[in-house]
């Protein structure tokens, strides 16, 4: 049975939407029967990559057409939502940059089957540490991080290597209706979207593997 996870590392949702996902898998006994692939999305693919990066803070309020106190009141609410799941969101420290480089580390991780270590290491990064996600230098440490070689961070990094991977992703995406993420497609029968309950996942997952 394999689960599709669309999902964009300063998403969030996504974030909160793993531990969910997580937590479901240790209560289902075929869990080790699942073949898990993250896939690449963008939730604002037009930010560009270079230029002085705005803080969450202020992104949102420009986005939404909101005051500052609005968006930090809106954020406030989510660091509530992730600290219920273990997570530590700093939203004071994150940088909102254009996250396509990151996407592309983490289709390099996935050749190796560090797909997951990457999305989890990504995640921490942005939401809890305040790194630049669209600083190669800063990508490169975090894949080393997780067992990446510096060659082959070098030649994919300083290069534009998986970027038709990312955009195949996206497409993917698009072709399947999705208008958002996190999205779990499972066997190409059942989709989950967003940060649902796990007993949502549980219930799914349960059926998928019934199904199957």
């Amino acid at each position: 049975m394999k689960v599709e996870i669309w999902s964009d590392i300063m998403c969030p949702f996504c974030y909160i939407g793993k531990r969910h996902f997580e937590h479901a898998l240790k209560e289902l006994d075929f869990a080790d029967e699942l073949e898990i692939e993250w896939k690449s999305f963008q939730l604002d693919p037009t930010i560009p990559k270079m230029e002085n990066h705005v803080n969450a803070y202020q992104y949102l309020a420009d986005a939404k057409g909101i005051s500052f106190e609005e968006s930090k009141a809106m954020h406030d609410n989510v660091v509530t939502s992730a600290k219920r799941v273990g997570l530590t969101y700093n939203f004071d420290k994150a940088i909102v940059a254009n996250s396509f480089d990151a996407h592309r580390l983490i289709q390099l991780a996935k050749t190796i089957g560090k797909g997951d270590d990457a999305e989890e290491a990504l995640f921490h990064a942005y939401f809890t540490e305040g790194i630049d996600m669209a600083d190669l230098d800063s990508l490169k440490s975090i894949g080393l991080r997780i067992g990446l070689t510096e060659g082959e961070l070098n030649r994919v990094l300083y290069s534009d290597e998986y970027s038709y991977n990312v955009s195949q992703d996206i497409q993917e995406a698009q072709n399947l209706g999705l208008r958002g993420v996190p999205f779990f497609v499972i066997d190409r029968k059942f989709g989950i979207s967003g940060a649902q309950p796990v007993e949502t996942f549980i219930e799914t997952l349960k059926k998928a593997h019934t199904e199957q």
